[in-house]
């Protein structure tokens, strides 16, 4: 999963991609509203995290910017402020839910977990292909019952392909999706992994389920 932070306190959106990053996200940080604004609007995230008390451009206002472009993506606002009013104004300029700091990481977490199975995108934690299933939850992969242990980048292409599962997904959308905002995607890292991942999940099981589609890019076949 993708998430886009919009946080000016390098300190706290330090911690924050750190901790994502190690729970198998794919983190993209922004500084100050205009440049998340931007960011949100030209790429694809399963979430924003987005403070109130920006530079440039304040939270609300990207927030109702976005919306206004129909931009569906879930939010999570983070605040310093605790007065219900200004909540409420968060809620109704389309904030999906908010987060008062200090926070704890762990109910962080627990609030990403509940946005992302309200969206569209996530509405199973387990993710299926023939005998491959993969725990959104506890990131564990198994085929054939038999567990599969994936490096974190691995986990992110797997887990996108299985969201898309019978479909096509191009070598530069799966490169934007689990890279960060400033990958190359001219490089051959995307097509290392997808051969690491192939010898993990295929290479020992009589049907093969990752295909590489020459000239467009790859799928993962459940028929």
């Amino acid at each position: 999963m993708k998430v886009l932070i919009i946080e000016d306190e390098k300190k706290v959106s330090s911690f924050i991609k750190r901790g994502l990053e190690e729970e198998y996200y794919t983190v993209d940080v922004a500084y100050d509203g205009k440049t998340g604004e931007s960011m949100a609007l030209n790429e694809e995230y399963d979430v924003i995290l987005l403070d109130i008390m920006l530079p440039q451009k304040d939270g609300i206002a990207v927030l109702k910017t976005l919306r206004g472009e129909k931009i569906s993506t879930p939010v999570l606002l983070l605040t310093a402020k605790h007065t219900i009013e200004e909540k409420v104004e968060g809620l109704d300029a389309g904030a999906d839910d908010y987060l008062t700091k200090p926070f704890a990481f762990e109910e962080l977490l627990a609030r990403l977990r509940a946005l992302l199975r309200r969206s569209e995108t996530d509405k199973s934690i387990h993710l299926k292909a023939a005998d491959l299933i993969l725990d959104t939850q506890t990131h564990n992969v198994t085929r054939n019952g038999i567990e599969i242990t994936l490096t974190p980048k691995e986990y992110s292409i797997l887990e996108y392909l299985l969201r898309n599962k019978n479909r096509v997904i191009s070598r530069t959308k799966l490169s934007e999706h689990v890279y960060d905002y400033h990958f190359d995607t001219d490089t051959n890292v995307i097509d290392v992994y997808i051969n690491k991942l192939r010898n993990k999940i295929d290479k020992d099981f009589d049907k093969q389920l990752l295909h590489t589609v020459r000239g467009v890019g790859y799928i993962i076949k459940d028929n």
